[in-house]
This record gives C-alpha cells, sequence and structure tokens, in this order.
C-alpha cells in the first residue's frame, strides 16, 4: 500500500514541473511587455532598466525559468505582483479558503444530487422519469458554465431578486455560484451513475441476490452501488479539475474574491506571476486531488491493494482466508 502511495506521489512532480514551463514560456512569450503598461507611454529608460532589474526580468527565458524554479522550491516564493508589489503567494493564502469552500461545496452536491438521480433512472429503466432525467442531465450538460451562470443570475438575481448575485454577504450569497459550479458535474455524474448501474444489476450476483429474496434496497446499496464505485470515482476525480478550472468564470460573474477572479485579474494586466502562480497552486490541488482518488482504488477494490502488497502479506491473507 505504501508503494502504491509512493508512486501516486511521484507522478506529481513532473506533472507540476510541466504545467509550470507551460504557462511561463506562454506567458514569456505572450505579445506586449508587462511593464509598458505599469509604467505607462511616457517612461524613462532608466527606470524601464531599474524595474526591470527588480522584478528580474532583465534576464533571458531560462535565467527567469530558473528563478521562478529556484524561489518556490527554496522558500515557496510565487514572485511578487507587477502592478501592487504584493507577494503573489500571501494573495493566494488569502483567496484560497474561498476557491476550496466553492469547489468542494459543488462537487459534494454533485454527488448528492447525480447519484441518487443516476440510480433512480437506471432503477426505472425506460420509465417517464428514466426519460425525464436522462432529458435534464443531456439539457444541462449541453449548457456552458458561463451561460448557466448569467441566467441564473438575471433570473434569480437581478428579477425575482431571491439571493444576492455578487460578494459574500451572507450564506445566500453561495446558493448561485455553487449551483452553477456543479450543474454540469451533475449532469455528468447523473448519466454516469445511470450507466453503471445498469451494467451492475445485470450481473449474475445480483439475480442470485433477489433469488435468494433480499430486499431491493440491500441489494443496491450493498451488492450494486458498491461494485459502480470505481467509475464514479473516477469521474469525481475528473470533475474537480473541471470545477476548479471553472471556478475563474463563475467567481469573475458572482464577483467572489476567490483565486479565480485573481486569476483573471492578472490575465487582463498582463500580471504573469499572478497567472503562474495561480495556475500553479490550481494543479497542485487537481493533483492532490486525483491522487487522494487513486488512492481510494485500492480500499475500494481490494485487487487493486493485492497489486502493491509483498508476496508474505498475500500468503498470509489466503492462509487467513482458508482458516489455516
Amino acid at each position: 500500500m505504501t508503494k502504491y502511495i509512493l508512486q501516486r506521489v511521484l507522478w506529481v512532480v513532473p506533472v507540476m514541473v510541466g504545467v509550470i514551463i507551460i504557462v511561463f514560456t506562454i506567458s514569456y512569450f505572450s505579445p506586449g511587455d508587462p511593464l509598458v503598461v505599469i509604467l505607462g507611454s511616457d517612461f524613462s529608460p532608466g527606470a524601464y532598466e531599474r524595474m526591470a532589474k527588480e522584478y528580474g526580468l532583465d534576464k533571458g527565458y531560462f535565467g527567469q525559468l530558473g528563478d521562478l524554479f529556484w524561489n518556490m522550491i527554496t522558500r515557496f516564493d510565487l514572485g511578487r505582483s507587477y502592478v501592487t508589489s504584493i507577494p503573489v503567494s500571501a494573495q493566494i493564502a488569502d483567496r484560497i479558503p474561498i476557491t476550496m469552500r466553492l469547489s468542494l461545496s459543488a462537487i459534494v452536491l454533485m454527488v448528492a444530487i447525480g447519484l441518487p438521480l443516476g440510480i433512480l433512472s437506471a432503477l426505472k429503466q425506460y420509465s417517464l422519469a428514466d426519460v425525464g432525467l436522462t432529458t435534464m442531465s443531456l439539457i444541462l450538460a449541453s449548457i456552458p458554465s458561463y451561460v448557466l451562470a448569467l441566467l441564473a443570475a438575471l433570473v434569480f438575481g437581478v428579477m425575482l431578486r431571491w439571493v444576492p448575485v455578487t460578494g459574500l454577504a451572507s450564506w445566500k450569497s453561495w446558493i448561485l455560484p455553487v449551483i452553477c459550479a456543479s450543474g454540469s458535474g451533475i449532469a455528468t455524474y447523473t448519466r454516469m451513475s445511470r450507466t453503471t448501474m445498469l451494467e451492475v444489476i445485470r450481473q449474475d450476483y445480483i439475480r442470485t441476490a433477489r433469488a435468494k429474496g433480499q430486499k431491493e434496497s440491500v441489494i443496491v446499496t450493498k451488492h450494486a452501488l458498491r461494485n459502480c464505485m470505481i467509475p464514479l470515482t473516477t469521474i469525481i476525480g475528473a470533475q474537480v479539475a473541471h470545477i476548479f478550472s471553472g471556478s475563474v468564470i463563475i467567481e469573475t460573474i458572482f464577483a467572489i474574491p476567490g483565486m479565480g477572479l485573481y486569476l483573471m485579474s492578472g490575465i487582463q494586466g498582463r500580471d504573469y506571476p499572478i497567472v503562474t502562480g495561480c495556475v500553479s497552486v490550481i494543479c497542485l490541488l487537481v493533483c492532490v486531488v486525483n491522487m487522494l482518488v487513486d488512492v481510494a482504488y485500492a480500499f475500494i477494490d481490494p485487487r487493486i491493494k493485492a497489486q502493491f502488497i509483498s508476496s508474505k502479506a498475500k500468503e498470509k491473507a489466503i492462509k487467513t482466508a482458508l482458516g489455516e
């Protein structure tokens, strides 16, 4: 088990290095000079050189990339904003709890709604409820998150005035962002739950359980649902990346002071340390969640865990099972 976890942890390193290099390269070769944006059109060459030296922009591509990795590894320093001179790591530390709360709430809502709806749709296959839920999930999956967010803000915030549209003044301010962030995830999770459940309930051991007279609720929860968990857990890991990346749009539309809004301000102002820092942290969060999903496989499916235990442990488990 330790070997399995260690392998997943080591995979995070090349992914993080690759993402940081790609983001830095795109920022470095993007047209426009961020220092010109900061200094304005009428700046002196001396002021330009001083600011370039202060932020390390007087070095070439490899020099700036080397400084970035060195500062990240040795001091966990993501650089300073070109506009405000505030350390990016300090700003992210203040904003990441908001983004985490939004994303985790969306994931919980996705599972809490999508799983029971998918099971209901599978158990009532070809019924009116199945057709309605399938149609609803297809429509919801086809609506982009920004369109859903704008429509929700217009209808429920502006026209009906049931909930606030911007800011985090109260708990009601979280309703629309969480629902809009989890919208496509609910649709995907509902369809995946339905497909997986339909495959499982047609297996021989399900027919045997029914022939023994077990209750349908016991069959679904104890036998069928447990064997559905691996693909459904995989969907959670995939949706985490989608929700974290979608938080940029959601936080911008609803003016939520999280990492998404901070990243958008960095993109608009060509403040590349903000862009690199936010993308790096989001990538790290996605890698950690996917690593936890991979580790969860070993607890859900004993066959996966058996691949990473020693031969002595396997022999002991076999003898225990045989009662020797």
